[in-house]
């Protein structure tokens, strides 16, 4: 893997080798296709499965793309930063903000596997709402005979 920390802000230099299918990522943003709110930046929308990206591991779906080669992705058009990408040559180097900054820690980074489903608070008030209608369905039930022992 070739690319460097910067800083704590999570900025890296990601350099890919444009493969059979280009770089093995899509883009979306600019100035005219706002991906986030008042913000025109060029962010990765999807990693292609055994592309370039996907290959290198480090760039994300979700990452912003800073730079390409040098150039800074600010305020263009959505259709001018495709024509860099498209014509940045086989060897590219990426200067990315990574969408969640991680702290340089040994081993895992995330406490599950990815496919590994978390508890929602939706799943949680769910279950909450079954067992006060079971209960309540069990002390119906049981109503009549506890009057019978009084």
């Amino acid at each position: 893997m070739n690319g460097a920390m910067h800083d704590s802000s999570g900025v890296v230099d990601i350099q890919l080798k444009r493969g059979p299918a280009g770089l093995g990522f899509n883009i979306v943003g600019g100035v005219d296709q706002q991906f986030v709110s008042n913000d025109s930046g060029i962010y990765v929308a999807k990693i292609k499965e055994n592309g370039a990206a996907a290959l290198d591991g480090r760039l994300q779906e979700g990452d912003k793309v800073l730079a390409i080669n040098g150039h800074k992705l600010d305020n263009l058009l959505h259709s001018a930063a495709v024509d860099l990408f498209r014509s940045a040559g086989e060897n590219v180097e990426l200067r990315v903000q990574q969408r969640h900054t991680m702290p340089l820690v040994n081993g895992p980074s995330r406490s599950r596997p990815d496919n590994e489903a978390s508890f929602s608070a939706l799943g949680l008030l769910g279950i909450t709402l079954a067992s006060v209608v079971l209960l309540t369905f069990v002390y119906m039930r049981l109503r009549p005979q506890m009057k019978r022992h009084f």
